[in-house]
């Protein structure tokens, strides 16, 4: 097979959404740091809800991106807590997916800690195929032909046969 048409993990995206600024947030970044390994920038809010009292520019929660071996690794780590199973929903129609765990106790090695507390997460898969970069370079940017992109039908197959992955409907 071509290896130009070889999907791979471009990247994993940890996020925990706390909906709120100050202690909660750090107990929030403090989890996902010890979970991923690395360091975790604040997402921002970019838009203004009164009801929910949130302003612009106001932190509302921590992210990790992750590339290359750490996050083939994360990700097996985080689909073995799912015990490999992902339902269909989880992919988009570009070959994405994205998944959710319930507390980070769950991973190996991490305990309960009372001052902390549970904190979940949602985990985002980017797949890709070798080239993707046309689309973002700054100079001669390019699409990317139909035929080339992924779709979720190559997505479930590249998560079956790369990490076990077993699709319910």
């Amino acid at each position: 097979m071509n290896a130009m048409r070889q999907p791979h993990v471009e990247k994993v995206v940890v996020n925990i959404g706390v909906g709120e600024a100050g202690e909660r947030l750090v107990k929030a970044q403090k989890v996902i740091e010890m979970v991923t390994g690395q360091r975790s920038v604040q997402t921002i809010s970019k838009t203004i809800n009164r009801d929910l009292a949130i302003r612009k520019g106001m932190p509302l929660g921590c992210k990790v991106t992750l590339r290359g071996e750490t996050a083939e690794d994360f990700l097996n780590k985080a689909l073995e807590i799912r015990e490999h199973r992902i339902p269909i929903y989880s992919f988009d129609k570009e070959g994405n997916m994205s998944f959710g765990i319930a507390d980070y106790t769950d991973f190996p090695g991490m305990k309960y800690d009372p001052e902390i507390g549970i904190f979940g997460m949602d985990v985002s898969v980017v797949l890709r195929r070798m080239g993707n970069r046309v689309t973002q370079r700054a100079i001669l940017r390019r699409r990317i032909p139909p035929m080339h992109r992924m779709d979720r039908g190559e997505a479930v197959e590249y998560m079956k046969d790369k990490f076990g992955v077993e699709v319910v409907e």
